[in-house]
């Protein structure tokens, strides 16, 4: 491809992003393909000879597009988003455009240096004191595993990379049943295994774990002769919104010399309002912490904010110098591979650089607040009907319900029904959890495009799809 024609297919490219971005309103939100029907619909061996560009952007639009989720959609409310705007998708243009390997301070010292300023510029929005230092990552999962290796190595006396795990003291970690599962992940690559993830009861209106049983388990622990190595705190939990209560958890950390890690990926982005930081309390103790503008900063994925006390335990942890990633002549700069457990990194800093640029903390906050406002304006309405329960309150804008018509003998089987058809029907996403035993459905504002009509849409959308399952 020469260069005019490069420039006229990326100009195409571009077109196509403002075209698809502006009319996403209009698809289905959940793709509406049966397994299988894209993949057949693609050759079974490689071209050849090259295609034309014509005919791979009409297959984009004819093959690719039908079988593709739309999470910039304003009526996605499943999971968590993955959040995006213009300014991001811009500097994304650009990061492809560059197309560096940002792993040295040498390989591009532009990228490190912004990362590093772009990164205490989140500490500020966020409340975090001086002190603490920030590293992008590729999610809140490999944060996580990068947290638990540094505790599981401080807890060992740093010995467990240099001799391994096998014959060595049992390392033990703590967290409620409300953390993400990549803490599970995560324990299970650290080598700390899962029976060694001791799970804490959780007690009060945020579910958050109850301080005094997990203080209680840290002494067993310590009698039985096992090594506590890390406390997982929950922020936002992915299922109901769970936070645990950090300041009384960050104390008993202290107390018994605990790694504490703050699991806040979701609900992070939203302490940018000082309004929302009472439930961060505590944080400030924390040895580390994770949130991801990617789900709620409206950063285009994968940007991972992970924020550390001592980065000497996390390099010594993941670092490796061999002498071909040695920056010759330059002491003192920073390496962030050192700080990842990848090698290889993105230009990342650029999007979030471009976003907070552009939209400014004040007009950030006023989108996070609006999501939080119309959360709880449809918990309010779904409270109040007869047929439908709220079985969690809106903890920042999420809260799950469930349809509870009178009469309905298997309310379980009865809601997943209402789920699925609810994403076949397009209009709106939701997904499902698990709480107190009862299969419910979560409901959490954040797309960067919602509106609250938006919001009250879907809401129509699930009583006529509740009705009609109730009327057959």
């Amino acid at each position: 491809m020469d260069e005019e024609t490069f420039r006229a297919w990326a100009r195409r490219a571009a077109d196509w992003s403002v075209d698809y971005l502006s009319g996403v309103g209009e698809r289905p939100v959940r793709a509406q393909v049966a397994p299988g029907e894209v993949f057949r619909q693609l050759p079974d061996a490689p071209p050849v000879a090259g295609e034309p560009m014509e005919r791979i952007f009409s297959d984009l639009d004819r093959v690719v597009m039908p079988g593709m989720t739309h999470w910039q959609h304003p009526r996605f409310f499943a999971y968590f988003p993955a959040n995006a705007s213009p300014p991001s998708l811009v500097a994304e243009f650009v990061t492809a455009a560059l197309a560096a390997q940002c792993m040295l301070w040498q390989t591009s010292p532009a990228a490190t240096e912004l990362e590093t300023r772009v990164m205490d510029w989140l500490r500020q929005m966020i409340g975090l004191p001086d002190g603490f230092s920030g590293v992008i990552q590729d999610s809140a999962s490999g944060a996580t595993l990068a947290a638990l290796l540094t505790a599981r190595e401080r807890a060992l006396g740093f010995t467990g990379n240099a001799q391994g795990l096998a014959g060595g003291p049992t390392v033990r970690v703590y967290a409620s049943e409300q953390v993400h599962s990549s803490v599970d992940k995560a324990v299970r690559i650290a080598g700390i295994g899962d029976a060694n993830l001791v799970r804490i009861p959780v007690t009060g209106s945020l579910h958050g774990m109850d301080p005094e049983a997990l203080d209680a388990a840290i002494r067993a622990d310590r009698e039985a002769g096992l090594v506590p190595a890390a406390i997982v705190a929950c922020l936002g939990g992915t299922g109901i919104g769970a936070c645990d209560p950090i300041e009384a958890v960050a104390a008993v950390a202290r107390r018994h010399g605990v790694f504490l890690h703050v699991d806040a990926a979701w609900a992070g982005s939203a302490m940018i309002c000082p309004e929302f930081r009472d439930l961060m309390r505590g944080a400030d103790l924390a040895d580390s912490l994770v949130f991801n503008p990617h789900k709620w900063l409206f950063t285009h994925f994968d940007c991972s904010a992970h924020f550390v006390r001592d980065p000497k335990a996390l390099t010594d942890t993941l670092g490796l110098r061999p002498t071909y990633l040695r920056t010759l002549g330059r002491d003192g700069v920073v390496d962030y591979n050192e700080w990842s457990i990848p090698l290889g990194r993105r230009f990342r800093a650029l999007k979030l650089w471009f976003v907070i640029r552009s939209y400014g903390v004040e007009a950030l906050q006023g989108m996070i607040r609006h999501h939080v406002a119309w959360a709880r304006d449809l918990a309010e309405v779904i409270a109040a009907e007869p047929d439908f329960e709220l079985t969690t309150a809106p903890i920042l804008s999420l809260f799950t319900f469930r349809f509870a018509p009178a009469g309905a003998d298997d309310l379980d089987a009865l809601n997943a029904r209402l789920v699925e058809h609810i994403n076949d029907d397009g209009r709106t996403y939701l997904t499902q959890t698990r709480h107190d035993g009862r299969f419910v459905i979560r409901f959490q504002v954040g797309q960067t495009t919602t509106t609250r009509e938006d919001v009250m849409t879907a809401w129509a959308a699930v009583r006529e799809i509740a009705a009609g399952l109730r009327a057959g």
